[in-house]
């Protein structure tokens, strides 16, 4: 079991999808005004990114390397599909929040490109546990970014107020994504260096 464990811990850490491969950005940029909301995006993908390993591992022997892509994407878009169904169903406050960036999933980098890096050339166990690392990688990053965001901005983590005052405005927009990006990268890539 433990030669597998590193296909969980590279997408943690070494292929983390925010930090080190700088991927996925639109969405990171846009959901992460909240922790809460950078969480739920994180598992949104990771459910996607799971589900379309297993099967592209399992599909990828019989597809033709001209039309292996528009397949891929076609099994991609199923699994967003689905996602957006049940969370219109079961979450629609969640599905709400998120809106937009829920279809925009299927043109994320990171599932396409662990997809056309990994799945198509591993098996299922293996392109499961892919699924489940990279996912929780961009889960956590995109949960770190909304807490520091959230924090800094209106003074609270996961909807709670824990500091007094407004916070800084400038935090829980656009400018304030790039910023906390940017250095949360140079903090965990100095962490890796070590």
């Amino acid at each position: 079991m433990s030669s597998k464990m590193h296909f969980l811990t590279d997408g943690l850490v070494k292929n983390n999808p925010t930090f080190v491969l700088v991927l996925g950005m639109c969405p990171t940029l846009a959901t992460t005004t909240s922790a809460m909301n950078g969480l739920e995006m994180g598992l949104a993908t990771m459910f996607v990114l799971i589900l379309s390993n297993i099967v592209i591992s399992l599909i990828a022997p019989v597809v033709p390397d001209k039309v292996h892509i528009p397949v891929y994407i076609v099994v991609i878009a199923t699994f967003v599909t689905l996602l957006e169904l049940l969370m219109k169903a079961y979450v629609p406050d969640i599905y709400a929040t998120l809106g937009l960036f829920i279809p925009l999933i299927v043109v994320n980098c990171i599932v396409l490109g662990r997809a056309e890096a990994f799945a198509n050339k591993n098996g299922i166990g293996a392109s499961a546990l892919d699924g489940v690392g990279v996912g929780l990688g961009f889960t956590l990053s995109l949960t770190v970014i909304g807490l520091v965001r959230e924090l800094l901005g209106s003074g609270s983590a996961f909807g709670y107020k824990l500091l007094p005052g407004d916070g800084i405005l400038a935090f829980v927009l656009a400018p304030g994504a790039f910023i906390v990006i940017g250095y949360l990268m140079v903090l965990f890539n100095k962490y890796l260096k070590k």
